[in-house]
């Protein structure tokens, strides 16, 4: 019972990072990006999980530093997949502007 209570508090977390990274893609991102002149059209959900995945890194270096203890985090911040798809994230959020328009 333990463990599914935690895998659940895992879920609640990831679903929260969704959550947030839409608003954040929604409001945010649609303005900053139009701030620039990109037109923020397309795959926007690219943009959406690029932002959620961003967030989720941050918060996961957060907590494996203040609870070195927790597999869980630690586990993460020793992937290498896990930083693969951080370099992804931030290629995702950053491009735009290179391309002057969103790719996705």
């Amino acid at each position: 019972m333990q463990i599914f209570i935690k895998d659940l508090g895992r879920s609640i977390e990831i679903l929260l990072f969704l959550i947030v990274g839409f608003f954040l893609t929604t409001n945010l991102a649609a303005t900053i990006y139009g701030s620039y002149g990109i037109v923020f059209t397309g795959n926007v959900w690219v943009n959406w999980f690029g932002i959620s995945f961003f967030l989720f890194v941050v918060y996961a270096m957060i907590m494996g530093a203040l609870f070195k203890e927790v597999k869980y985090y630690k586990a993460f911040l020793q992937s290498k997949i896990f930083w693969l798809a951080f370099v992804v994230s931030i290629y995702i959020i950053f491009v735009p502007f290179v391309k002057g328009e969103n790719p996705f």
